[in-house]
């Protein structure tokens, strides 16, 4: 090469213009392969690209809590009306009433209901027992009371019943009730296998108990009545007959039904 000619600059060999250089991709370029909905773009190989942590996590769905029921509190009487009390066992028999459940059922219970103003728990047992079957009877003991809890109406009741031994003075049974269905004389005996509900079967067991007495010892021998002040408030009623035809009845929660 002579003094006067200038060397030519030597061509590197490389990579075609546009191509990317070896080695591990560049932040930006990662966020570019990235689709805007969150998948994964493939990468040079064919293989999709792991998206970052969270960059593709779904929104959360609202989880807030749901409104509080509004809890009340009921409070009602019924009685265990027994013909012949007085006489043998075998020929005892109990005036109980038949409801009809969803399922088409025929539920037996004791006749009861709620305490109104001015009365105490006894007169209520008495003017429910007339209510629901047509008959008349008198307090001779309490049985015991029953609580449970059931939802109606957008409410958390809590209900408890009072239910006392009573001596059956006359009348006819009658079902003109629109509360029920059907009422019936059932053997003192039969009652464990009748009725319908736990609580009420155990209430039965003490009225055997109570009726043995009353004929060992007699009736001033029978536990003395509790305590029972006339109600002064009304309260929050979930009878049948306050509920529109279309609603459901309530539930029952734990072998006692509500209703009364």
């Amino acid at each position: 090469m002579s003094d006067g000619e200038q060397a030519k600059p030597r061509r590197r060999r490389g990579r075609r213009r546009g191509r990317r250089a070896a080695g591990p991709p560049a932040a930006d370029a990662q966020a570019d392969s990235t689709s805007s909905n969150g998948a994964a773009a493939p990468a040079a190989n064919g293989e999709p690209k792991q998206a970052k942590p969270g960059q593709n996590r779904r929104p959360r769905p609202d989880r807030r809590a749901p409104d509080r029921l509004r809890t009340v509190h009921e409070t009602s009487a019924g009685g265990l009306v027994i013909d012949g009390i007085d006489g043998p066992k075998e020929t005892q028999v109990a005036a109980l009433i038949g409801r009809i459940d969803r399922r088409g059922r025929m539920l037996w219970s004791l006749p009861k209901g709620h305490i109104e103003v001015g009365e105490t728990a006894e007169q209520t047992a008495i003017r429910e027992v007339a209510e629901e079957t047509g008959i008349q009877g008198s307090v001779l003991a309490a049985l015991g009371s029953i609580d449970y809890w059931f939802v109606t109406e957008g409410r958390r009741v809590h209900k408890t019943v009072h239910h006392y031994l009573m001596r059956f003075l006359g009348g006819d049974l009658s079902d003109e009730d629109m509360e029920v269905t059907e009422v019936a004389w059932v053997p003192l005996r039969d009652l464990p296998a009748r009725l319908a509900y736990a609580d009420e079967r155990r209430l039965a067991v003490v009225a055997g108990e109570l009726i043995d007495k009353l004929h060992s010892d007699g009736e001033d021998a029978l536990p003395p009545l509790p305590p029972s002040a006339p109600r002064r408030r009304p309260q929050t009623h979930s009878h049948t007959r306050n509920r529109r035809p279309e609603e459901s009845p309530p539930r029952r929660a734990n072998g006692c039904g509500p209703g009364q």
